[in-house]
C-alpha cells in the first residue's frame, strides 16, 4: 500500500510552489520572444484588446510544451539548492534518508508533467496552433491603422481598379487633430477621370463602424469633369466648385476580422498524432508511387525506339543499345547528318534535364514535407521526455552546488539549457534538411542530456565534490607545477614551545643529506630517456625529506618569536614524485615514451620538476642555516 510521508508532502509542496513561478517566468519570455518575431504584423493596426489576449491565449497554449522542461530545470535547482543552503539536505541525510529517496516523490510528480506535456502537444497544441496563425494570418490581412503623414502622399481604400483615394497633409496639428493644406485625388471612376479637390483645412474622424471615413473640409475648391476623356478629346468640360465648408464620406475598412485559416489544418504541427502517422503513409505512398511513375516514364523515353513489354525486353534493349559500334556509324555519316542529330540530341538531352529538375522538384518537396512530419511526431516524444531528464540534471546540481534563490541557479540553468537547445536544433534542422537520420538528429539532444543527469544524480548520491573549485585547482596545480606558499601566523595560545637545541641539531642533518643528495642525482642534467619511462620506482629520501620538513615546520609553527615565523616561511612545500616516471605502472610508463609527443612533454616537465626540486634543496639549506644563526644569535631555548 502506498503510504505518503510527511517528508514527500514537504518536497512536494516546496516544489510545486516555485514549479508554478518558474513555469510562469519561462513562459513569459518564449512568449515575449515570439511576440518579437512577429511584432511587425501587429504594430499600426489597431487591433482591439480582445483580440491580442486571443493571441497571448493561444500562444501560451502552444508553447507552454517547450517551456516547461526549462520551468522543471530551473525549479528543481531551485529547491534542491535551498535544501543545501538551508542544510535540510544535510539533515535528511543524516537521518539515514538517501537523495534518490527525496527524490523519489518529485518523480512521479515529473513524470505527470510529462504526460500533461504530452497531451498538450498531442490534442491541446495542434488546435492552438491553428487558431493562433489563423489569427496572425488575419492580423497580416488586416488595414493599417489610419495615419497620415505630413508633405506625402497617402494611399486610401483599395479596388479591382486601384487605388481609389490619394491624400496630401502639407501639415498636422497632432493635438487638436486639425489638418491643413489638404489635397485629393478621387480615382473611383478611373486615373484619367480624377476628382481633384483642394482645401486650406480639414477634419478627418473614422465612423463608429470602422467602415468609412468621415472627412471635413473647409475653404477649397472642387474639380471634376462631365465628361469621359479619351485618346481623340481636345476640349473637355469640367465643373469647379467653390466651398466654405464640405463633408466627404470614404470607404475605409479598418474593423478586424477573422480570415478562413482551414488551410493551416493540412500544416504538420497542426496535427496530433494519429494524424501525423496517416499523413506519414499516405504522403509516403503516394511520392513512391510518383517516383515509380517516374522511373517507368524515364525508361520508357530512353527506350522509345523499341516496344516495351517487360523487364526481359528492357534487357534486351539496353544489350542492343550497348552492342553497337559507334565509330563505324561516324565513319560511314556525313558532316550534315552528323550536325543533324548531335542537334537532335542535344535538344532532347536538355527537354529531359528539364523535365528531371521539374520531376526531382516534385520529389524534395514531397520528402520534405514527409521530414516535416516525422520531426513533429518525434517532438512530442523528446519534449515530454526533456522534462524527466531536465529534473534528473536539475536536482543533482541543486544538491551539489548548494546554492539557493535565483541567482547561481539561473545562471546554470540557462547555460544547460541552451546547450540543449542549440543540439536540439541543430538536429531538428539536420532531420529537416535530410542531412542526418531522422531518428539520430531528433534524438541526438536526449542522448547527450540523458547521461548528463545520470552521471550528476549518481554524483550527488554519494556526495561527490563535482563542483568543488579546490578539487579541480589542486589537479591545475599539480599539472602545471604550481604551488601555495606558507603562511604560519603567531598563535594566541601556545601548549608546547619547540625544542630548538635539538631542531638545531636536525638542521644540520638535514642541509647535509641535502648537499649529498643534490651532488649524487645531478638534478640540473638532463635524464635519460629510457630510464625516465623504465623506471617506476620511488624515491624514498625525498620522501622522507618532505615529512621531515612538515613535521619541522608543524613544531616551528608553535615559536613565540615572530621572526623564527617568518624565516619558516620560506621553507618549501615539496613535490615528492613530480622528478620521477609520470606514472606507477610499468606498461603505461613505456606506452607513454612510445607516443612520441606526450612522451616528450612529460620528459620536459620531469626535467622542469627535476631543476625545481635541486633548487627547493639550496632554499632549505639556506633557510635552515639562517634559522639556526638566528636561535644561537637570540640564545633561543
Amino acid at each position: 500500500m502506498l503510504r505518503i510521508k510527511k517528508l514527500d508532502i514537504f518536497v512536494i509542496k516546496s516544489f510545486i510552489l516555485l514549479f508554478i513561478g518558474t513555469s510562469f517566468i519561462c513562459l513569459f519570455i518564449f512568449m515575449m520572444q515570439f511576440l518579437w518575431k512577429h511584432v511587425d504584423e501587429m504594430v499600426g493596426k489597431g487591433l482591439d484588446i480582445t483580440v491580442l489576449a486571443k493571441f497571448f491565449y493561444y500562444s501560451a497554449l502552444a508553447l507552454w510544451p517547450t517551456s516547461a522542461p526549462l520551468a522543471v530545470l530551473l525549479a528543481s535547482l531551485i529547491t534542491f539548492g535551498n535544501f543545501g543552503e538551508r542544510f535540510e539536505l544535510l539533515a535528511m541525510k543524516a537521518a539515514g534518508i538517501p537523495l534518490t529517496k527525496v527524490m523519489r516523490p518529485l518523480v512521479i510528480f515529473i513524470t505527470f508533467i510529462a504526460c500533461v506535456s504530452f497531451y498538450f502537444q498531442n490534442v491541446t497544441g495542434p488546435n492552438a496552433q491553428v487558431k493562433l496563425y489563423t489569427l496572425l494570418y488575419s492580423m497580416t490581412q488586416a488595414s493599417p491603422e489610419l495615419d497620415i503623414p505630413e508633405g506625402s502622399f497617402y494611399q486610401l481604400g483599395e479596388s479591382e481598379k486601384g487605388v481609389k483615394y490619394n491624400l496630401y497633409v502639407r501639415k498636422k496639428d497632432k493635438k487638436t487633430g486639425m489638418l491643413y493644406n489638404v489635397m485629393i485625388y478621387n480615382f473611383s471612376d478611373g486615373f484619367e477621370n480624377a476628382h481633384i479637390i483642394v482645401a486650406d483645412s480639414g477634419k478627418l474622424e473614422t465612423t463608429a463602424d470602422k467602415k468609412h471615413l468621415y472627412l471635413y473640409l473647409y475653404n477649397g475648391e472642387q474639380f471634376e469633369n462631365l465628361r469621359q476623356q479619351n485618346s481623340t478629346s481636345q476640349n473637355v468640360p469640367y465643373r469647379r466648385e467653390s466651398f466654405h465648408d464640405k463633408q466627404t464620406l470614404i470607404e475605409f475598412d479598418s474593423d478586424f476580422s477573422m480570415q478562413d485559416g482551414s488551410f493551416l489544418n493540412s500544416q504538420a504541427p497542426s496535427k496530433n498524432m494519429i494524424q501525423l502517422r496517416h499523413s506519414i503513409d499516405s504522403l509516403t505512398q503516394r511520392y513512391d508511387s510518383i517516383g515509380r511513375d517516374y522511373y517507368n516514364d524515364a525508361v520508357k523515353r530512353t527506350y522509345a525506339t523499341i516496344e516495351m513489354t517487360s523487364y526481359d525486353s528492357i534487357q534486351k534493349a539496353k544489350a542492343q543499345i550497348t552492342s553497337i559500334n559507334m565509330d563505324s556509324l561516324l565513319a560511314v555519316s556525313s558532316q550534315t547528318s552528323l550536325n543533324d542529330i548531335f542537334s537532335k540530341a542535344k535538344r532532347r538531352v536538355e527537354s529531359a534535364s528539364s523535365d528531371m529538375s521539374i520531376k526531382t522538384l516534385t520529389i524534395k518537396d514531397g520528402n520534405s514535407s514527409i521530414r516535416k512530419h516525422k520531426v513533429e511526431l518525434y517532438k512530442k516524444f523528446t519534449l515530454s521526455l526533456a522534462c524527466i531528464i531536465f529534473f534528473f540534471i536539475g536536482a543533482p546540481l541543486g544538491a551539489i552546488i548548494r546554492k539557493g534563490g535565483l541567482g547561481m541557479p539561473v545562471v546554470v540553468s540557462v547555460i544547460i539549457f541552451l546547450i540543449y537547445f542549440i543540439i536540439n536544433s541543430m538536429g531538428e534542422r539536420a532531420a529537416k534538411n535530410g542531412d542526418w537520420n531522422m531518428w539520430f538528429g531528433m534524438w541526438i539532444s536526449t542522448f547527450v542530456a540523458a547521461p548528463l543527469g545520470a552521471f550528476f544524480t549518481y554524483k550527488a548520491n554519494k556526495d561527490s565534490g563535482v563542483f568543488n573549485a579546490d578539487l579541480y585547482m589542486a589537479v591545475i596545480r599539480k599539472i602545471f607545477g604550481i604551488r601555495t606558499q606558507r603562511h604560519l601566523f603567531k598563535k594566541e595560545v601556545i601548549i608546547e614551545d619547540p625544542d630548538y637545541e635539538r631542531i638545531s641539531s636536525d638542521l644540520n642533518e638535514m642541509c647535509k643529506a641535502c648537499e649529498e643528495y643534490a651532488g649524487s642525482q645531478r638534478l640540473t642534467k638532463l635524464p635519460n630517456y629510457i630510464k625516465v619511462y623504465m623506471n617506476n620506482g620511488t624515491d624514498t629520501f625525498v620522501h622522507d625529506l618532505s615529512n621531515k620538513l612538515e613535521a619541522l615546520v608543524e613544531e616551528l609553527g608553535n615559536a613565540k618569536d615572530y621572526k623564527v615565523l617568518q624565516i619558516t616561511n620560506n621553507y618549501p612545500i615539496l613535490s615528492t614524485g613530480a622528478h620521477l616516471s609520470p606514472f606507477k605502472k610499468e606498461w603505461l610508463n613505456i606506452l607513454t615514451g612510445i607516443i612520441l609527443p606526450v612522451g616528450i612533454f612529460l620528459y620536459v616537465r620531469i626535467c622542469m620538476f627535476r631543476i625545481r626540486l635541486n633548487k627547493d634543496l639550496q632554499q632549505i639549506t639556506v633557510t635552515s642555516r639562517e634559522l639556526q644563526e638566528y636561535i644561537q644569535s637570540k640564545n633561543l631555548k
